[in-house]
């Protein structure tokens, strides 16, 4: 018989826990209850027309073959172009691959030997950690408060920094804060990794969902700096798996390398289906449903705080309320399973974005349409005043 042994790595990989959270849910809708879903970072909203009528062409059309490893050159230009004039990278530079969470992984790939460290936020999104730990990698968890939007600063960096430090990897705006780092303050932040002699990654993926004020790509400050983006989160492409990469222009030839051998090219219906993503029918789409999310975020807020939960920091981006649950419990993890199986709302407990404080956090996600947020504030609303 073989052996069914496991590589050591395999120890520090850990799962990610809001999938457990909407099996339960599913399983409950299975029973035949209601369930409200807060829980899952997927767009409710179907992918735009116009992107399903490219793809439909291209299928018609028999555009299925393999495309070139860094993904079709009309594509990576078109995306190129989406950067204003001052941050705009050379489109050789931007490499189509399956996912935003593929662009982690070329970009870990690429930067760490075993045992170098990457400093990151937390709270933050929670395959972060297990893609550096994949390559050998160490993530260095920096707790950050309301203070700091919960992001990062040049001070914490350089307060954390070891000869160890390879990387900073950050999120604007963020999961699951849905806080956004300042212009002014990413600048900062570009200058003091580069002073350090360290390595910036930042993940852009909710770029195009932001509500208060503009925010600008972190290639605006320079061009030795890894940016990540994806057709999944503002263009509601979740299940085309497209994302891209935007590298330094020295590591071109290593991203091709892993990208041939890794992926052979991203998948090419998804690409040519792109193409029709920064069409100005979908941009005007996209925009009555960023519109949509606002009003979401503009309702939940504020229903939140009146039943008990404390928002310090206004979400700024994304579709997410990152809750402070302490004045209702001491364990979000029983608290969101009470919720889900009392009211049929579904949350997810801080537990899946890191070590601080997790266990006084919920994550909210209103990815949902607002009557159900407003079914699900009611719900709460209700079980809050009977137990």
């Amino acid at each position: 018989m073989m052996t069914s042994r496991l590589a050591e790595r395999m120890a520090l990989i850990q799962p990610f826990h809001v999938m457990e959270v909407l099996a339960k849910a599913q399983a409950l809708e299975q029973a035949g209850r209601d369930v409200i879903h807060l829980e899952i970072g997927e767009p409710d909203f179907p992918t735009p027309e116009p992107i399903l009528a490219r793809a439909q062409a291209a299928l018609e059309a028999g555009q299925t073959r393999y495309t070139a490893a860094l993904g079709l050159p009309e594509l990576r230009a078109r995306i190129a172009a989406e950067y204003p004039v001052a941050a705009r990278p050379n489109p050789q530079r931007v490499a189509l691959v399956p996912g935003s969470s593929a662009a982690l992984l070329v970009t870990f790939a690429l930067l760490l030997d075993p045992g170098d460290e990457v400093l990151l936020a937390d709270p933050g999104y929670p395959c972060n950690a297990n893609f550096i730990q994949l390559f050998g990698g160490v993530p260095v968890r920096i707790p950050c408060d309301p203070e700091t939007a919960y992001q990062l600063t040049p001070e914490l960096i350089r307060s954390h920094w070891t000869t160890r430090t390879r990387a900073v990897l950050l999120g604007s705006p963020a999961n699951p804060t849905g806080s956004v780092i300042a212009p002014e303050q990413m600048s900062a932040i570009v200058d003091a990794v580069r002073r350090l002699g360290g390595t910036l990654v930042v993940d852009e993926i909710y770029h195009g969902l932001v509500y208060d004020t503009p925010v600008r790509s972190a290639l605006h400050d320079g061009d030795d700096l890894f940016v990540i983006n994806s057709f999944s989160k503002f263009y509601g492409m979740t299940g085309w798996r497209l994302g891209w990469l935007v590298a330094p222009e020295a590591y071109g030839d290593a991203v091709t390398r892993l990208c041939q051998n890794l992926f052979i090219s991203a998948p090419t219906l998804s690409q040519y289906a792109a193409l029709a993503a920064f069409e100005p029918a979908t941009l005007a789409e996209l925009e009555r449903r960023r519109q949509a999310f606002q009003e979401r975020r503009d309702f939940l807020v504020p229903a939140l705080c009146q039943l008990g939960f404390q928002i310090p920091q206004r979400p700024a981006g994304a579709f997410y309320v990152y809750a402070d649950v302490s004045a209702l419990t001491d364990d979000s993890q029983r608290f969101a399973e009470e919720v889900l199986e009392q009211t049929g709302v579904a949350i997810t407990p801080g537990r899946d974005f890191g070590n601080y404080r997790q266990a006084e956090h919920l994550r909210f996600s209103y990815a949902a349409p607002l009557g159900r947020l407003q079914e699900a504030a009611e719900r709460l609303r209700q079980w809050l005043g009977c137990r």
